[in-house]
């Protein structure tokens, strides 16, 4: 099993969603920011470092919104920890998606997102969450 941790940015009320690029696991699903966490590395130290590579911001990681295990239908466990992004620094440039987008809320649930973080993102599409 592998843990993956990833932030929940907010602006303006619309969340930051990345699509995977088309070459990589996954191709263009839709996922918050984020990856593994490294050997010697807490969640919160992962999320920091995975947004300096992944968008070249430096954040200020909030609380934890969720954490979960999900096992695919192919066997493979992940075990997620979701943070909500209080704020950051730094002029925003993706360096890693296919693209980035700023969507509402409510229309997180026409995007195709890796199926672990469906239950996650439907939540948040209706106001629960962050």
């Amino acid at each position: 099993m592998i843990t993956v941790a990833a932030g929940i940015l907010k602006q303006d009320g619309r969340i930051l969603i990345c699509q995977r690029k088309r070459t990589g696991a996954f191709p263009l699903q839709w996922e918050f920011p984020g990856g593994k966490v490294e050997t010697g590395e807490d969640a919160q130290t992962c999320v920091k470092r995975e947004l300096r590579e992944e968008l070249a911001i430096e954040a200020d990681i909030g609380p934890e919104v969720s954490a979960f295990q999900y096992t695919y239908p192919n066997g493979f466990q992940v075990s997620l920890v979701f943070f909500r992004v209080s704020g950051y620094t730094g002029e925003m440039a993706n360096q890693a998606f296919e693209q980035i987008l700023w969507v509402e809320p409510g229309e997180l649930l026409s995007y195709d997102f890796l199926e672990a973080d469906r239950a996650l993102v439907a939540r948040i599409a209706r106001g629960e969450l962050v």
